[in-house]
């Protein structure tokens, strides 16, 4: 089996998908109030970032709200995980009440990141609706959960990873997928 990652999208391959992402989101939420965008930490967070502008101008809305959550302790397995979880503060400075939210993550895989996220979510209020993009989406769900908006639909083996880098944490834009790294003498 080849160790070596391979890409399957590149920066602008990552640009146009998510520049579908924003059209799509405007296509179905096209009526006042904007909805707000709210990236799971880290790569979420970003990704909603670079969301922001082109829906902002899509809709017509310059004060479009956009957030971050940190699920760390909203995790199912935070008491069973070796390591501590690494937290980031989570930022929602606007109320969610009465809004749609668009959770933004950069891979969707069991659905437990989402479940968690949703959970955070509603420790800040009760939205209208809450839909799901995800820039990649690569199957094997443990949970009903389905995203609303995809960049890229991946179907991938459970022994592989997917590894989304994005230039503000890894100085480059890319997903590439790659055989699980195993322990040696297992």
């Amino acid at each position: 089996m080849n160790s070596e990652p391979k890409v399957v999208l590149r920066e602008r391959e990552v640009r146009n998908a998510l520049l579908r992402i924003a059209h799509e989101i405007a296509e179905r939420n096209p009526e006042p109030p904007a909805p707000a965008l709210v990236g799971i930490h880290r790569r979420g967070a970003f990704l909603a970032e670079r969301l922001r502008p082109w829906l902002s101008e899509l809709l017509e809305d310059e004060e479009l709200p956009l957030g971050d959550l940190d699920i760390g302790f909203y995790r199912d397995d935070v008491a069973t995980r070796p390591e501590a979880p690494i937290l980031h503060a989570s930022h929602i400075d606007f109320d969610v009440a009465g809004r749609t939210i668009v959770i933004v993550d950069d891979v969707l895989y069991t659905g437990r990141t989402v479940r968690a996220a949703i959970d955070a979510l509603f420790d800040y209020g009760r939205p209208d609706r809450v839909q799901l993009a995800v820039l990649v989406d690569r199957g094997h769900r443990e949970l009903p959960i389905r995203p609303d908006y995809v960049g890229k639909n991946l179907p991938t083996s459970t022994a592989e990873h997917v590894h989304v880098r994005l230039t503000e944490l890894d100085g480059v834009d890319e997903v590439t997928i790659a055989p699980v790294a195993r322990m040696v003498g297992t």
